[in-house]
């Protein structure tokens, strides 16, 4: 079972500490994702050595390939990839909607049309814990209905109803042990955000999601709905923003009191040449860094930060040799890492307030432009 521990507060910014099966997780935590059962590029091993205590995997890809099965007589998720810490598993739900066609929700699922084979597939709140299950995971999600943004009313309140339906059946189903999180939904209208946490809350789950943000509005209101939901979950369970990964919005949501985050941007941006540092974004293809000798990020202690140039990291991007994408998904994970242990040490000496003005101060100062020159 999941045992969680707020262990120091800063106004609303909570240090934690997560029991789970695999090991211990401090809070805020930053969930690097590793969507088939690998972090794209990163052996676990440089994954936990940069910093990492869990990571996210993704039950809609897995059970596509290999199938749960298979992972569940190989042992287990974890042991199948060979990382020994705990993995939360998202339901599927948000990738049923974006990648898969034909898709078709009603109250009984959610049935779609896989894209690696075009075979038809129901994905049922039932079924979904039991694959989790049998994958062996750390954290279960409950199976969900992320309309996307913008959305209009009627259609935000179906999904919230539909999304409340399914996380009582997903209860029910699930197996004494199993850390099952509910995911509140309702996009933008706060009423409907506040149903749904309510109905969420009544079901006593081990933790709770907010899910159906980050996909678009403007900040403002992600973080009116942040702060909304945050103040109606139980204190005593753990909060998690699904799909946050700018660091002003892991701070800002960390000052709202959420403690777990996860996002592909790191790996995703280190694979096409972005990194981010405690200077602001850098595009590592922009000419300006051709023959810069410094590093990535002089505040960095990462392999890639502390062995090589900006100058000859341009140039593996430039040629095309694949050590550029692996070497700033590296930095970039360390990055995270690094941001979320410089937040709960500010948590706990009490000072989030003025650590979070002065890394912002610095971090937006000098980020480069998306797109390289």
């Amino acid at each position: 079972m999941l045992t969680f521990t707020v262990e120091k507060t800063d106004s609303l910014a909570r240090l934690g500490r997560m029991l789970l099966p695999h090991g211990t997780v401090s809070t805020p935590c930053f969930m690097p994702v590793g969507t088939q059962g690998t972090v794209k590029t990163l052996t676990p091993v440089e994954i936990a050595e940069a910093g990492a205590e869990i990571i996210v995997c993704n039950t809609y890809h897995l059970y596509l390939r290999p199938g749960h099965k298979r992972i569940q007589a190989a042992g287990g998720l974890s042991k199948f990839m060979g990382w020994n810490r705990p993995i939360l598993t998202d339901s599927g739900g948000f990738q049923v909607y974006s990648l898969a066609s034909m898709t078709r929700v009603t109250d009984e699922g959610a049935e779609f049309q896989s894209h690696v084979d075009g075979s038809r597939h129901m994905f049922t709140p039932e079924l979904v814990v039991e694959i989790q299950e049998a994958l062996g995971s750390d954290i279960a999600m409950c199976l969900d209905e992320c309309p996307p943004y913008p959305v209009n009313r009627p259609v935000a309140e179906n999904a919230a109803a539909r999304t409340s339906l399914w996380a009582g059946r997903c209860s029910a189903a699930r197996q004494p042990g199993t850390n099952l999180f509910g995911i509140v939904q309702g996009a933008t209208y706060p009423d409907l955000r506040e149903q749904s946490a309510k109905s969420l809350v009544a079901l006593g789950l081990p933790g709770y999601a907010i899910g159906g943000l980050c996909l678009g509005e403007p900040s403002a209101v992600t973080y009116d709905m942040v702060g909304l939901v945050a103040a109606l979950l139980p204190a005593d369970r753990p909060r998690y923003l699904m799909g946050a990964g700018y660091p002003e919005d892991i701070i800002a949501s960390v000052r709202l009191g959420v403690d777990m985050f996860d996002c592909v941007l790191p790996t995703r941006n280190g694979r096409t040449g972005t990194a981010f540092t405690s200077l602001g974004r850098v595009v590592i293809r922009n000419a300006k860094h051709a023959d810069d000798p410094a590093p990535l990020d002089e505040a960095c202690d990462c392999y890639a930060c502390r062995t090589f140039s900006r100058a000859y990291l341009r140039h593996l991007f430039v040629v095309g040799e694949s050590l550029g994408p692996r070497l700033l998904t590296l930095h970039n994970v360390r990055f995270f890492q690094r941001l979320m242990l410089g937040i709960r040490t500010a948590i706990e000496q009490g000072t989030f307030e003025s650590w979070s003005s002065d890394f912002l101060a610095r971090y937006q100062a000098n980020t480069e432009p998306a797109q390289p020159e």
